[in-house]
């Protein structure tokens, strides 16, 4: 590197200055969190398991709607149900979890970085990454939304980072150990969040990766008999507990949750092979070139030498790079296709790409030519300007009145969100102003500064327009409803759900509901206690009419069905989605005038 360039950081950006603008994001971060309700079907679901969880006290056996589930291992459960011992439940707290994971990420591949190339150039090189998997329109997303596939893609990003670490030159035998250790710790973690998956990737990709390198040395520095223990260490003690709690949970996981989600199409989520295509394409669309360049490089490590730090033999970029290739293989080859699954391959692609910018910016402040990046400016600008013409198609969205006064509401949102995004487009053009007529370290600077509020742009229109959302999600969720209905039920409340599993009213009315003539994903766990559920609409009756309080949820296309059964129910109120009814004699009383949405 230009040694113009060693003082860069120490005379453009101070340490306050950096500490400051890390202050920033993490406020824009975790600050919208609690704006939006929870929405279908993620949202709800897994912020209820985490509420059962901490409810009942049982952090054993998973219970979704009052019913076993063992679709998924319990570490997002824990970690949400911790968040709602310490703060309360709430939006926000279901969400803290994903919103760690996906912001730790972002610090692990800014970390890679700067340790890989090392010195202050190492620290540029960090930033850029971190920069790059922050403004990712994918990243940015699935970090403010209660899934589990953030909470994967971080824990197994960080596997995949550590190991790279690990084989660094001029380590000691200690170090390298302690940071393979990290790996199989992340490892573990992986399978306590999404099961054998977290094992089962970084396996594939190690063995592809030796195969295309013979780089068989790299077995030997794995740490493999103690990694193992301390993998079994953090996952054996809940496969066990749970196994001997629940025999039946071994077949259903193992089996049905694995080899069947990925060789069987039974779950309804089946996707053409190229499925990811445009998740990746849209996940990482300001970055796209940058993105090329990062693989050209990892091609160019497999065989030459490395360009990072590396020992002798360790292609540390080719391994990145195959991670991704790999992943997205993997899953376009899966039966069972969800967007979140191409996620893990983010903080890596962030790593390659950020990797090959921060050598681009060298170039091009050393030979003072910004066309490159001025191509690039246009390219982003043109993205936010062809944005535009979704508003009149957002604005048309939506059948029934309700929906589309709603969705003309969003479209202002995806409004000013554009304006942002486009006026501080603008102002990155600015950063860049008479680029040829500075110096070298002046130069960088520059670039530097329209980087970071080229980035700003697409996060806060991606920000912006997620928070806009809520326009569409608050009368799907059941929020406004559940404040009506919750004075009417205790613990011991009968709630029944007729022929709908509603993965977000029980959460808001912090009650499990009782299935009636659907089982949807809840058929394992109501098969082992078949006792616990109406099978027909008739049994549902048999109770209510038994029942001293109870309540029942129906959709309104139900209504006239319910109705035609002539059972002693008046209504409390209904929203967009459904309509919620207790016994005549409830204490208390049902309201004279039953609850309605605000928007008809």
């Amino acid at each position: 590197m230009n040694p113009t360039f060693t003082s860069l950081l120490s005379a453009f950006y101070t340490r306050r200055f950096l500490w400051l603008l890390a202050a920033i994001f993490t406020l824009a971060w975790f600050g919208v969190l609690d704006y939006r309700h929870l929405v279908a079907s993620d949202e709800g679901r897994y912020g209820e398991i985490a509420r059962e969880m901490y409810a009942t006290g049982d952090w054993v056996t998973p219970r979704y709607n009052g019913y076993k589930y063992f679709e998924k291992p319990p570490l997002q459960g824990w970690m949400t149900a911790i968040a709602y011992t310490l703060f309360g439940v709430g939006e926000w707290q279901s969400r803290l979890w994903t919103g760690i994971t996906g912001y730790f990420a972002i610090l692990a591949t800014g970390f890679t970085a700067w340790k890989l190339v090392g010195g202050e150039r190492g620290v540029l090189a960090g930033w850029i990454s971190a920069i790059l998997l922050a403004s990712s329109p994918m990243w940015s997303v699935g970090g403010h939304f209660n899934t589990l596939d953030m909470g994967l893609s971080s824990i197994l990003s960080c596997a995949l980072f550590s190991l790279i670490l690990a084989q660094r030159n001029g380590l000691s035998i200690k170090a390298r150990r302690n940071w393979m250790w990290l790996c199989w710790a992340f490892m573990a973690l992986a399978v306590l969040s999404k099961g054998l998956i977290g094992l089962v990737i970084p396996g594939m990709v190690l063995v592809v990766y030796t195969l295309t390198t013979w780089d068989w040395a790299l077995w030997k520095r794995l740490h493999v008999f103690s990694g193992l223990v301390v993998f079994l260490l953090i996952t054996a003690p809940w496969f066990i507990l749970v196994s001997i709690k629940n025999p039946e949970f071994a077949h259903f996981f193992f089996i049905h949750e694995h080899w069947d989600r990925f060789t069987k199409d039974g779950h309804n989520r089946k996707g053409h092979p190229l499925y990811f295509v445009p998740l990746i394409l849209v996940g990482f669309i300001p970055w796209l070139w940058q993105l090329a360049q990062g693989f050209v490089r990892a091609w160019k490590d497999r065989r030459g030498e490395p360009t990072v730090s590396a020992v002798p033999g360790f292609r540390p970029l080719w391994l990145a790079g195959l991670w991704a290739v790999m992943i997205f293989a993997f899953f376009s080859k899966s039966q069972s296709k969800l967007p979140g699954y191409i996620m893990p391959i983010f903080p890596a692609i962030s790593l390659l790409a950020g990797l090959a910018l921060t050598s681009a910016f060298e170039r091009m402040s050393a030979a003072g030519e910004d066309r490159s990046w001025k191509r690039q400016m246009v390219y982003m600008t043109l993205l936010v300007l062809i944005a535009f013409v979704s508003l009149p198609y957002t604005y048309q969205l939506g059948n029934a009145p309700y929906e589309r006064l709603e969705y003309q509401e969003y479209t202002i949102w995806i409004a000013v969100a554009l304006v942002v995004a486009l006026t501080t487009m603008i102002y990155a053009w600015s950063a860049i102003r008479g680029f040829e007529h500075k110096d070298p370290a002046h130069r960088l600077r520059q670039l530097m500064d329209s980087l970071l509020r080229v980035a700003a742009a697409f996060f806060i229109l991606i920000q912006i327009v997620g928070l806009g959302h809520d326009t569409h999600g608050r009368s799907i969720s059941g929020a406004d409803l559940a404040v009506v209905v919750r004075p009417y039920i205790n613990d011991k409340t009968p709630v029944y759900s007729i022929r709908m599993l509603d993965h977000t009213f029980p959460f808001y009315i912090q009650h499990p509901t009782i299935m009636v003539d659907m089982q949807d994903e809840l058929e394992f766990g109501i098969n082992q206690e078949p006792e616990t559920w109406a099978p027909k609409v008739a049994d549902f009756a048999v109770r209510w009419n038994k029942d001293e309080a109870p309540v029942a949820v129906v959709p309104l296309k139900y209504l006239n069905e319910i109705a035609a059964l002539k059972l002693p129910m008046a209504e409390v109120g209904r929203d967009t989605r459904r309509a919620v009814f207790v016994k005549p004699t409830h204490n208390p009383a049902p309201p004279a005038k039953p609850y309605t949405p605000p928007v008809n």
